[in-house]
């Protein structure tokens, strides 16, 4: 199954040439982050972390918001690549469906060692924080919501999502991505796996399983 709420890092050996030493920064900015949180790294951390020096942090990045704006990016970048291969599968688009939620059921439960989704960690930390970061994050997560949106509507061509009267499919898809994403969040503060199980069921019945 797709590991779709966290990109695959690449933990090989350092290679600080110039033309990797900016992904090889935003990688270990994202593991860095998506650990800790965005404002207690700090961006000596993560040039000890990369063994990069300060010169090249400022060479490719205005600052720490930039960075912070770039991982966001770069980390939606490669979800939409990973909802692309899903398009590609041969199964109904309620499979399609079934297989996203559980991979995000089966990562982000309390203690299941995966790192967090980047989007739960980051959008109620840096909301009032960055602007820039805002918008990146609120425009991933709308590329998520249009293609799920996408599979519903694909889900009631191919009669495999039951079609409720008077909703519409990208309605349906903000309701669940929001639902999941707020459960996300309530599994961390509560440290149980109850809001994501609560909604696990609430969207399978939904689409008919």
């Amino acid at each position: 199954m797709l590991s779709l709420e966290t990109p695959p890092l690449d933990n090989t050996s350092l290679d600080t040439a110039p033309s990797n030493t900016k992904n090889h920064l935003l990688t270990t900015g994202y593991c860095l982050i998506a650990k800790k949180g965005f404002t207690a790294v700090g961006i000596k951390q993560i040039l000890d972390q990369a063994g990069v020096p300060k010169g090249s942090f400022y060479h490719y990045f205005a600052s720490k918001e930039a960075f912070g704006e770039a991982i966001i990016n770069d980390y939606f970048t490669e979800y939409k690549q990973r909802l692309a291969l899903i398009d590609t599968l041969d199964v109904t688009a309620q499979q399609k469906l079934y297989n996203y939620f559980q991979n995000w059921y089966d990562t982000q439960q309390n203690g299941s060692g995966h790192e967090k989704c980047l989007v739960v960690k980051l959008s109620a930390e840096v909301a009032d924080m960055s602007e820039p970061m805002r918008k990146a994050i609120h425009t991933g997560y709308q590329q998520t919501i249009t293609w799920l949106a996408e599979q519903i509507k694909a889900g009631w061509k191919d009669h495999s999502i039951p079609h409720p009267d008077n909703i519409a499919a990208e309605s349906m898809a903000k309701r669940w991505y929001f639902a999941w994403l707020g459960a996300s969040l309530v599994s961390k503060i509560s440290q149980t796996n109850t809001p994501l199980a609560e909604v696990w069921q609430m969207t399978t019945t939904q689409m008919g399983r």
